[in-house]
């Protein structure tokens, strides 16, 4: 067991926690927080291998991946009072498995000889559209639509594997360098309110 696949199962376990806290706070029974749990943990890595048909989709390949989903709820469920102030921890959390699964998707991409842009996409959508998902099933507007440098990270850090790859660096730095880049962008977003441009008027401004 590599490190990459622990952290991309701390990764799921983290994100299954944030998915099963939004759904808690929306009232949904246990089915329904299992569902958003999972969707959120999942929903990045199956969409994607659905685009690329890859075979068997990530989590009907791995069981490991749904007991970890499982386990996120249960440990939800019993700590959610301690667990929810722990948002730093969180986020923290949230930002590794967002690398992790930055560099998984756009290695896979790779693997199946996508277009080095289409493989950094294919990493973005693993790492984004679980959140997305999840948003959208509670009845959110999906936090990547509306305020911090998220999904943007996710295309640095998969261009940063581009990279590191093309010039044959050894493959532990390719998988820390790819990680690293959109851990630092994804916290330095949230430490100093960085966010893309937003459309207000129009370029030469109003006509009256």
């Amino acid at each position: 067991m590599d490190l990459i696949y622990i952290l991309d199962i701390i990764g799921t376990f983290a994100f299954a926690i944030s998915g099963a806290l939004v759904a808690s706070k929306k009232d949904f029974d246990l089915f329904g927080v299992i569902i958003i749990a999972f969707v959120t943990a999942v929903g990045g890595g199956m969409t994607r291998d659905v685009l690329i048909d890859a075979h068997p989709i990530n989590w009907i390949g791995d069981l490991n991946y749904i007991w970890t989903i499982l386990a996120a709820v249960v440990f939800t469920f019993l700590f959610k009072s301690k667990i929810a102030p722990l948002s730093k921890t969180m986020f923290l959390f949230d930002t590794i498995g967002i690398g992790v699964f930055t560099l998984l998707g756009t290695q896979k991409g790779l693997s199946y000889d996508l277009h080095p842009f289409i493989a950094v996409v294919m990493g973005m959508v693993s790492s984004v559209i679980g959140g997305v998902i999840r948003d959208v099933l509670t009845n959110e507007v999906p936090l990547i639509f509306k305020k911090e440098v998220y999904a943007s990270a996710c295309l640095a850090g998969g261009t940063t594997y581009l990279i590191t790859n093309y010039l044959e660096l050894p493959e532990n730095f390719q998988s820390i360098a790819t990680v690293a880049v959109v851990i630092i962008i994804r916290l330095l977003a949230v430490k100093y309110h960085l966010q893309l441009p937003k459309i207000k008027d129009d370029l030469f401004g109003k006509v009256s």
